[in-house]
């Protein structure tokens, strides 16, 4: 890694920052394509403007936003065609200004005001709504957003929902440039398979290539192309534009800065392509020109043709396969001696934080279980431990947080650190597990997803109502989303360490995720585990489980994954007609193993008849094998699911 774009063709929409992007992308190493996409056309008759002015002179407004340094002076010059420019100046002087990052800070003090509230970074409006929350409340209060081209409909529904009478103030709107043929000729390329990365800086710049590819007549070739490029977006605004167009992105940087975006898209374009092309381990295909790819994510194993052609990856891709592939959730566990055996000398704790032996209860019990993947072991609290919380394990109550999160200095003081640094003990256990593994055997790498990870952190603990939790939500929805922010950040980073180090497959756990109504999830939950799964590397399936979640599946589908977990609490074949596109996995009541070898056959073959062999079933229990269960039984359930399915398998459909 670091080595840069080492030669790739890259394509950048920016526009007023066109030739400092170009030059960044030559530093890096790459061949930069400048494909200007937006023109800011301010609004003639800017009503909107002018009827703020108005009512911002009679002092009816408590709060103004600023969104950007280009909107703010835009809005000056309208107001001032036709009210006095100093009036208007000392107006807004006299309200709480909110400036979203240093651009409006930087037109603010030009015109000679400096007093304001400053958004930090990423800038997103979900930061501004925290700024809010802890600064400024906004309950009763009139609010005046300035908007810059189209409108920020979630930033306007988090004011409204925090009680604040909201203005919109469009003051300019996008057009394509005076000259629109290099970007014609840039999408072009892409179409072409001539362009290796893509780099949008705005989320208006999404709606201007796709005009001018329906206008070039190219729009299918275009989206077909992206399936062999890099797409990196700026931040989750311009995500959000990208995948509502339904183009995937690859790549988001950890801040929302256009020098960030280009070199962590230098550092991992490699990879990426390697993976998205499937060219292995020769090199990665440059325009026409072959380049030697980094070092990256892709593990030895991945590239491996057996390891691809396994039963487990092809149903991760819903690829037919010869018998339906089983694992076992907690399969690494109390149930099994030679486990209890080695937990009788060493902590849960330190059994997590050493290597050798974390590698040898993940490869006993797979290889003992005859399953099809393995799963390492680990905890899903490490990631919050190593962002500086205290974690307890207790025999008796299970995982405590020393000091639970209460509110916004508590979220802050939670450490983003590099998962090579701060976890470096979970990836050396993947590496020496992928080392001993059967070459055709894939390892999955798991992480808690973001709303399990904060219930525990906001109720110390286990809970069975989750009344902090929601409390938080409720009442401080501010705090709430920087937290949910900050543990998706610090998720999808942890997975792509995980995947470097060696696995082939991801899932995220949501355990507790089931104790929200669908409102609740699309509100507080939706727009973060959006965010993680956007930034785990492409081409590495990631399977997303919950718990009690039957009411949640479609959102759950929405929020991302190739595969999603069901629990035994659901029909499989009545499920699956609700997530058209995405495979399964599940789901056997965990308690089914304690009966009779019979029975638990007659319950596998109820679960496989509902599959119907459709290609993209893994099957798995609906929740993690319970302590008691005897081994004997786990074995028996992974023999009849190979036995079961391999008759049935020519009636896939």
């Amino acid at each position: 890694m670091g080595r840069g774009f080492i030669g790739l063709r890259v394509v950048a929409f920016e526009s007023r920052m066109a030739e400092p992007m170009a030059t960044l992308i030559a530093r890096y190493g790459g061949r930069p394509i400048n494909a200007p996409s937006l023109r800011e056309v301010p609004l003639s008759e800017n009503h909107e403007a002018l009827a703020f002015a108005e009512r911002l002179l009679q002092g009816a407004f408590g709060v103004v936003i600023l969104l950007t340094g280009v909107g703010t002076r835009t809005l000056v010059e309208a107001v001032a065609t036709r009210y006095p420019r100093q009036a208007f100046l000392d107006a807004l002087a006299s309200v709480t200004l909110v400036a979203r990052g240093p651009k409006p800070v930087a037109a603010l003090q030009q015109l000679g005001i400096r007093q304001l509230v400053v958004v930090p970074e990423p800038n997103t409006w979900r930061e501004v709504l925290s700024t809010l929350d802890r600064e400024v409340p906004v309950r009763g209060k009139r609010v005046a957003v300035q908007e810059y081209g189209v409108p920020n409909w979630e930033l306007v529904r988090g004011l409204e929902e925090r009680g604040a009478e909201v203005t919109r103030v469009p003051v300019y709107r996008w057009a394509l440039p005076d000259d629109a043929s290099p970007l014609r000729a840039a999408v072009k390329m892409v179409a072409e398979g001539q362009v290796d990365v893509l780099l949008f800086t705005n989320a208006a710049q999404v709606e201007s290539v796709l005009r001018v590819a329906g206008e070039e007549g190219i729009e299918e070739a275009f989206r077909s192309a992206l399936d062999g490029a890099v797409v990196a977006s700026i931040g989750p605004t311009c995500s959000e534009a990208l995948k509502e167009q339904g183009i995937a992105v690859d790549l988001e940087p950890s801040h929302p800065k256009m020098a960030q975006l280009v070199k962590e898209t230098a550092e991992r374009s490699g990879e990426l392509l390697r993976v998205k092309r499937g060219t292995g381990d020769a090199a990665v295909q440059v325009g026409t020109v072959d380049r030697a790819t980094p070092p990256g994510a892709a593990s030895s194993g991945q590239r491996d043709g057996a390891m691809q052609s396994s039963m487990f990856m092809k149903a991760c891709r819903r690829e037919p396969t010869a018998h339906t592939p089983v694992w076992i959730m907690r399969q690494a566990g109390r149930y099994m001696p030679e486990y209890r055996k080695v937990r009788r000398k060493v902590s849960l704790l330190q059994l997590c934080k050493t290597p050798e032996l974390a590698a040898e209860v993940t490869v006993t019990a797979a290889t003992r279980l005859g399953v099809d993947a393995a799963i390492i072991f680990s905890d899903l609290l490490l990631l919050v431990e190593a962002m500086g919380v205290e974690v307890v394990f207790t025999k008796e109550e299970g995982p405590a947080i020393r000091q639970p999160i209460r509110g916004a200095g508590d979220v802050e003081r939670l450490e983003p650190r590099d998962p090579e640094e701060a976890l470096g003990y979970v990836l050396e256990a993947i590496r020496l597990t992928r080392s001993s593994l059967p070459a055709g055997m894939p390892l999955i790498g798991f992480v808690g997803a973001p709303f399990t990870l904060a219930s525990y952190l906001v109720e110390g603990g286990s809970s069975r109502t989750f009344q902090r939790t929601k409390m938080m939500m409720y009442r401080h929805p501010g705090t709430w989303h920087a937290l949910m922010e900050r543990l998706a950040t610090a998720a999808a980073r942890y997975l792509n360490a995980q995947i470097a180090a060696g696995v082939q497959v991801v899932q995220l756990f949501d355990s507790w995720v089931g104790c929200l109504s669908p409102s609740d999830y699309r509100r507080y939950v939706l727009p973060h585990v959006q965010r993680l799964v956007s930034g785990v590397t492409l081409g590495v399936p990631l399977i997303h489980s919950g718990v009690d979640t039957g009411s949640l599946l479609e959102l759950m589908r929405q929020a991302g994954g190739q595969v999603i977990g069901l629990d035994w609490r659901v029909e499989l074949d009545q499920a699956w007609a609700r997530l058209p596109g995405v495979g399964v996995q599940g789901n056997l009541d965990p308690l089914v193993l304690f009966a009779e070898p019979p029975v638990i056959r007659e319950q596998v073959k109820r679960i496989l008849d509902q599959a119907g062999g459709r290609p993209g079933h893994i099957f798995n229990l609906g929740h993690g094998i319970l302590p008691r269960t005897p081994v004997e039984h786990a074995i028996e359930l992974v023999r009849a699911v190979h036995e079961l399915s391999r008759r049935s398998s020519h009636a896939a459909v």
